[in-house]
C-alpha cells in the first residue's frame, strides 16, 4: 500500500463568478492544475501550499486552529474554489498551508466528490454503496 495520488484543477470561484457575470474573459480565470494532489483521509479540507493559495488569488476569512503531526497551529480558511478531480467537481473551501506541504484532498472533500481510497490499488473510486456514480447524500 502506498499514498494514493491524482490529478486536481482547482480554479477561483470569484473568477468564475466574474466570467458568469461577463466582468471577466474565460480565459482569465485563475487555475491551478496539479498531478500529483494527496488523497488524505486524515486530514478534513482541501489543504493548499501558500504559494498556490496566492495564484489562486485567494483571501483568508477566517483562522481555525488544526491539528498536525508538529502539534497545534492556527491556520488560514480561504476560497471557495472549484475542484475538479476524475470529471467529479465540488465547491469548496481551502486551508492554506506551509509550501513545504503538497495539495491534500481530505475526507470532507472526498465525500462531497463522492469518492473513497482504494488503498491496496492507490487510486480513489466512485463510492461502491452509490454503485460508482455519484450521488449526494439528502435528508
Amino acid at each position: 500500500m502506498g499514498r494514493v495520488v491524482v490529478p486536481a484543477k482547482i480554479e477561483s470561484i470569484k473568477d468564475l463568478m466574474a466570467v458568469q457575470d461577463g466582468k471577466l474573459a474565460p480565459d482569465q480565470v485563475r487555475t491551478v492544475e496539479v498531478a500529483e494532489a494527496v488523497a488524505d483521509t486524515g486530514a478534513m479540507m482541501l489543504s493548499l501550499p501558500k504559494r498556490l493559495v496566492a495564484q489562486l488569488g485567494l483571501t483568508p476569512y477566517r483562522v481555525r486552529r488544526i491539528r498536525t503531526a508538529g502539534g497545534t497551529r492556527d491556520v488560514n480558511i480561504c476560497g471557495p474554489v472549484k475542484l475538479t478531480v476524475q470529471g467529479r467537481d465540488a465547491n469548496v473551501d481551502v486551508m492554506e498551508m506551509d509550501d513545504d506541504v503538497p495539495v491534500l484532498l481530505g475526507q470532507v472533500t472526498l465525500e462531497l466528490l463522492d469518492f473513497v481510497v482504494d488503498p491496496v490499488n492507490r487510486r480513489l473510486i466512485g463510492n461502491p454503496e452509490h454503485g460508482g456514480q455519484w450521488m449526494g447524500d439528502g435528508f
